[in-house]
């Protein structure tokens, strides 16, 4: 009878079919931006980290899509070290998304806000009372017919005493803008870009007149 019965217990374990070992999850792909502003052409660090299988060696597509976003365009390749981490530079001109992708998996988005670059300088920075001084510079990337602020700062904070029209630069990726003031006294004075749907507000670094 004990015999029967071990034998039964024998038969019933063998009908019960084998539990498969559990898959591995499948992998994920991080992303990051350091910074996630810079001025437009400034270097930013893409970086992340491939998890799951087969890790090391694996080919990491960088994708960015400017502001206002629409679809990803390839900006270039990086492949995994032996833990899965990867990282890129790139230089947005404007706003941008960046993706990343490892074959069939797919990174988050992260946005890189890009500030324009606004240069300023004085045709005299020690003009005599009165005189006329011309204030002009660049930014970059163009932004040709748009208005910028040519500011003077005062006791409660900048204000504008020009609004000068961006020029196209024939053959360059920046405008231009010239004006004429006078100034009658010292001052300190900037250039500011206002920003737009794809391009933050910048400024230019302060510059300043001693009147004699």
């Amino acid at each position: 009878m004990r015999q029967t019965i071990i034998t039964i217990g024998v038969v019933a374990m063998l009908a019960v079919p084998a539990v498969q070992a559990a898959k591995p999850a499948p992998g994920t792909l991080s992303i990051a931006a350091a910074p996630t502003a810079v001025k437009s052409g400034g270097s930013v660090t893409l970086s992340g980290k491939l998890t799951g299988s087969n890790v090391g060696g694996r080919t990491v597509r960088i994708r960015a899509d400017e502001f206002p976003v629409g679809s990803f365009s390839n900006v270039g390749t990086i492949t995994t070290n032996a833990t899965g981490d990867w990282s890129f530079v790139v230089k947005p001109s404007q706003n941008t998304r960046y993706t990343a992708n490892v074959g069939q998996t797919d990174s988050p988005n992260v946005d890189v806000t890009a500030r324009a670059a606004v240069t300023l300088k004085l045709s005299d920075r020690t003009p005599r009372r009165g005189q006329r001084v011309t204030f002009s510079g660049q930014v970059c990337p163009e932004r040709d017919t748009v208005t910028i602020a040519l500011q003077r700062r005062s006791s409660t904070g900048w204000k504008t005493i020009a609004s000068p029209v961006l020029a196209d630069i024939p053959g360059a990726t920046c405008s231009s803008y010239s004006v004429v003031k006078r100034v009658r006294r010292n001052g300190a004075f900037r250039a500011r870009f206002l920003g737009d749907a794809n391009l933050a507000a910048g400024n230019s670094r302060v510059k300043r007149a001693r009147v004699h």
